[in-house]
């Protein structure tokens, strides 16, 4: 956590103060020294009064703009300085602006208002590379890069980079015509070789890209000219359009670099609407628009991340002012729903949360027939209703806010009687201690969280106390960093708000990119490869319901809830489509964030 350097220098002042007060005076001087000293408690006096109001206003989330905040801030600075003895030593206070001075020799302090730089301060978690290419699911992409192909509102597939597409349906091919005039940040032109290069790094086994079971069936790419690039696919993949959304990185900055590794990914230059203007690590991520960009210029100056990981923190810094929008868990985010100067977005998502299984773990190779016991064991709606304060939905499967959804799958509906009866035909007993055992070996798990989402930490912690009432030892661990490998089970989330390809096949696919819990099965994998060849919607879904009914024949998660995005937002900001359904951790809100604009 980054120390505050207002608290720490108010500390280090007061603590001088108190210090140089234990001097004594000469007797000559005693009724100087205690005339002082009436003055200093005087002082001191006005500014804790001072600083108490400030703060209480703050904690009640009374709406102060950030110029406010600032000058209140500034006063309390003057007043802090003035009770610690801050004067000179012929009494004049320190030369301090005010927000009454003019800004310039002839120009009024409010036309220069007028002409500030518009920013936007978001709540972000940290982050230690920016690289789309090998990883997903990260915020800050879509504000820095573009692909050939993006998402409208309604998140179907449109022009991105490219303006128009051709498909040869006789040899599978994709032909891609790209806009003109496109530059990277640095002022480099855009090419098909940018666009080459970048989904053969992903192919590349090497380079260990999760997203490289999305163009797997990518059998040749051949680039026409600068404008001009053709992908022909061995297999039909209607989620092809989909998957070209991919961020493009620049071949002249990359080529030869290391794709995991590179310092490029913590200087990043791409073609997206914000540019970067620097990277204080663990602290924050300053962007500045990009006026050259294709869609325009933003209407936003300049955006920041700053990092700030906890939840709680956030809801006190956007009540504060200090950020200006955050996605919050449910319980600090109802704390804004009726403050007139907040805007609380309650965004639908395809993101849920179920306890992934490691079957690379040993206990999973002897105790996988007790996986359905776990997911009839737990209480799904009354989680939603305890821990997300009734947001979401109760979770049976990965496409259920996906057109391809299949409602007849079996639910594992709460049923601890049922799972009980699953532990016992197993040649599971009862020990004295109030969990099964079978073969000598208590039956239990431990449930691994990742730090610093306090909802999926909440939610394993409830599901683990469910486990527990009807006979599973069922434990949470919140480490530092995940060992993926070596775990028993996660709280995981993922989420499919596009094709209904895109995070199954990669997903339960037997060793694809992001098969993290090393689930594998022959029926599943074969559904899912037909699904994606076929456009027809009749026969898609036919497919996807195979694998869907397959899965819950053959669980590879306890699925638990679908979950909401609760973004909160200063109502100041104008812009944000409340429509569209977004994906894993709220990824999708920034994808019209050049149009965005802050109406004060």
């Amino acid at each position: 956590m980054r120390r505050e350097k207002t608290g720490y220098d108010r500390h280090t002042t007061e603590k001088g103060c108190k210090f140089a007060q234990t001097i004594l005076p000469p007797p000559h001087l005693k009724a100087v020294w205690v005339g002082k000293q009436i003055m200093s408690e005087v002082r001191k006096e006005i500014r804790e009064r001072f600083l108490s109001f400030l703060f209480t206003e703050i904690r009640k989330g009374k709406h102060m703009k950030k110029k406010m905040v600032a000058v209140l801030l500034a006063a309390g600075l003057v007043i802090s300085l003035a009770a610690c003895g801050g004067t000179s030593e012929t009494g004049n206070t320190a030369d301090v602006k005010t927000g009454n001075e003019e800004t310039a020799d002839d120009e009024p302090a409010e036309e220069a208002e007028n002409t500030e730089e518009s920013t936007l301060t978001y709540g972000s978690g940290d982050y230690t590379r920016i690289n789309p290419a090998m990883d997903e699911h990260c915020e800050i992409n879509v504000l820095l890069f573009n692909g050939l192909t993006a998402h409208d509102a309604d998140d179907q597939v449109v022009p991105g980079l490219a303006e128009s597409w051709d498909y040869d349906e006789d040899t599978y091919t994709y032909t891609f015509h790209i806009r003109d005039g496109i530059k990277w940040h640095d002022g480099e032109p855009f090419t098909a070789d940018d666009v080459k290069f970048t989904i053969e790094a992903i192919m590349d086994p090497d380079n260990g890209s999760e997203n490289a079971p999305n163009y797997e069936d990518v059998q040749e790419i051949t680039v026409t000219d600068d404008q001009t690039i053709a992908f022909k696919l061995a297999e039909p993949n209607v989620a092809f359009l989909e998957y070209m959304t991919m961020a493009i990185l620049p071949k002249h900055l990359l080529d030869g670099e290391d794709m995991q590794e590179s310092d490029f990914f913590r200087h990043p230059i791409g073609t997206g609407p914000y540019k970067l203007e620097s990277w204080d690590a663990g602290q924050s991520i300053v962007m500045v628009k990009n006026e050259d960009y294709y869609l325009g210029s933003p209407k936003i100056d300049k955006v920041i991340f700053k990092i700030v990981e906890d939840d709680n923190t956030q809801a006190v810094q956007l009540q504060s002012g200090e950020i200006d929008m955050a996605l919050l868990d449910p319980k600090n985010a109802q704390n804004f729903k009726d403050a007139d100067d907040y805007t609380c977005y309650d965004m639908t998502t395809s993101d849920y949360r179920g306890i992934m299984f490691n079957f690379g773990n040993d206990y999973w190779t002897e105790n996988k027939d007790i996986i359905p016991a776990v997911c009839y064991g737990i209480d799904r709606q009354a989680i939603i209703d305890a821990v997300l304060l009734g947001q979401g939905m109760p979770a049976y499967g990965p496409l259920q806010r996906n057109i391809y959804n299949d409602e007849n799958v079996e639910h594992y509906d709460y049923n601890p009687e049922k799972a009980k009866e699953i532990l016992e035909n197993a040649g599971c007993t009862m020990g004295d201690n109030g969990f099964y055992e079978r073969n000598g070996e208590e039956i239990g798990f431990v449930i691994s969280v990742m730090s610093g989402e306090q909802d999926r930490i909440d939610i394993a912690q409830a599901a683990a106390q469910q486990l527990q009432e009807i006979g599973i030892n069922c434990t949470v661990d919140i480490p530092a960093q995940m060992d993926w490998g070596g775990q028993m089970a996660c709280l995981i989330g993922w989420g499919s708000p596009f094709d209904a390809d895109d995070h199954t096949y990669k997903v339960f696919g037997t060793d694809k990119g992001a098969n993290y819990s090393g689930y594998s099965n022959e029926k599943v994998d074969e559904y899912l490869t037909l699904a994606r060849q076929y456009e027809d919607k009749e026969t898609r879904a036919k497919y996807y319901d195979l694998f869907q009914e397959e899965l819950a024949k053959d669980p590879a998660y306890a699925f638990i809830c679908y979950i909401d995005a609760n973004y909160v937002a200063d109502s100041d900001i104008k812009g944000i489509s409340e429509k569209t359904v977004l994906g894993h951790h709220g990824v999708g809100i920034f994808w019209n964030i050049q149009d965005w604009e802050i109406v004060k």
